[in-house]
C-alpha cells in the first residue's frame, strides 16, 4: 500500500477498511511491508541476539553461539532445555532504543496507514515492543487482555496499536486471537496472570463469555495487524520449532496523553508543524520533537 497522503483526508486506506476497523476494532493488512522495510529493525533484533549469546556463553549456558543460524533459528536453538526463567532474564519483551526500531516506527507505509484512523498529526507512543516468540517458553503465551490495561491512567484514546509479523505468524507458532467489537467496551476489570513467571495482565474470567466467537488472525511476514487499545486479544503457544518474530507499535493522535512514564515516544507526522518531526537523531538523544536550529540572520 503506497496510497498517496491526501491533505484533509489522509491515508492509505479504502473507506471500506475503515468501516471494517471501526465495526470489529481490528483490521489485517496482508504484505504491506517487503524485506526492505524490514531490514533494518530485524538487524537490530539480531544484534540483541548477539548480546544474549555472548551473556549465555560467558555463563557457561552454552559453548556454542551459533552465529551461523538463520534469524528465525538462532534464538529457539540458545534457548532448547533452558527453563523460563533463563529465558526471562532477558525481558519476556524487549524496547531497545537502536536505529532500526525508527526505522519502522517511521515507516510512511505505516504512518500512511495510521493517518487513515487517527488523522495526520501523529504521535509515536513510547509502549513498543519486540516479541520474540520461542518454542516451549512460557513468556510466549499471551493471556486475553487489552492493550489499554497497561496504560489504565493515561489520557489518550484512541491507541492504535500496530502488530507486525516479521515471520509467518500460523496457528502453530501463536498467532494472533481476537474477540471482533470488543473495543466498543471500556477497560474491563483485570488481574496480573500468576500461572507463569510474566505478569501479564490478563481480564477477568466474567469477561471472557463469548470467546467462543474469536477468531484467530494468521499473517504472513511483511503483514500487518492493526487494532483498537480496548480490543480484546490474546496469542497462543509457540509450538514450532521456529521463533515467531513480531513487534507491536503504538500510534496516538498528538493532542493525547504521550506518556512519558512509559518512556519517550516521538513526534512521527505532521502537516501542521512538519520541522517538528523527529528524526533518528532526536530519537536516540529522547527527544520527543526535532528542534530545528534558528538560522542566523
Amino acid at each position: 500500500m503506497s496510497a498517496e497522503y491526501r491533505t484533509g483526508n489522509p491515508g492509505s486506506l479504502s473507506p471500506e477498511q475503515v468501516a471494517f476497523y471501526d465495526r470489529e476494532g481490528y483490521l489485517a493488512l496482508p504484505q504491506l511491508l517487503d524485506d526492505a522495510d524490514m531490514a533494518a529493525v530485524i538487524r537490530s533484533m539480531q544484534q540483541k541476539v548477539d548480546e544474549i549469546a555472548d551473556d549465555l556463553y560467558a555463563n557457561h549456558l552454552i559453548t556454542d553461539k551459533l552465529e551461523a543460524e538463520s534469524f528465525e533459528n538462532r534464538l529457539a536453538r540458545l534457548f532448547e532445555g533452558k527453563t523460563d526463567a533463563e529465558f526471562l532474564k532477558y525481558g519476556r519483551s524487549w524496547r531497545d532504543r537502536l536505529p532500526g526500531y525508527f526505522d519502522l516506527m517511521a515507516n510512511p507505509k505505516i504512518l500512511d496507514a495510521v493517518a487513515s484512523l487517527i488523522g495526520g498529526e501523529i504521535f509515536a507512543n513510547p509502549v513498543y515492543n519486540t516479541r520474540p516468540k520461542v518454542p516451549k517458553v512460557a513468556a510466549g503465551t499471551v493471556p486475553w487482555h487489552q492493550d489499554r490495561s497497561y496504560w489504565p491512567d493515561a489520557n489518550a484514546n484512541p491507541v492504535i496499536t500496530v502488530w507486525v509479523a516479521l515471520v509467518d505468524a500460523t496457528l502453530e507458532n501463536g498467532c494472533l486471537h481476537f474477540m471482533p467489537q470488543t473495543h466498543r467496551q471500556q477497560l474491563l476489570s483485570h488481574h496480573r496472570e500468576a500461572y507463569t513467571s510474566t505478569k501479564y495482565t490478563e481480564i477477568d474470567p466474567e469477561h471472557l463469555v463469548g470467546k467462543e466467537r474469536a477468531i484467530a488472525l494468521p499473517i504472513e511476514k511483511g503483514g500487518v495487524i492493526l487494532f483498537n487499545d480496548r480490543c480484546v486479544h490474546m496469542s497462543t503457544p509457540n509450538d514450532s520449532k521456529q521463533v515467531r518474530w513480531s513487534v507491536d507499535l503504538r500510534y496516538q493522535p498528538t493532542d493525547q496523553d504521550p506518556m512519558p512514564q512509559h518512556g519517550v515516544g516521538f513526534l512521527a507526522r505532521s502537516d501542521q508543524y512538519p520541522d517538528r518531526v523527529a528524526t533518528l537523531e532526536d530519537w536516540l538523544a529522547k527527544r520527543p520533537e526535532h528542534e530545528p536550529i534558528a538560522q542566523l540572520a
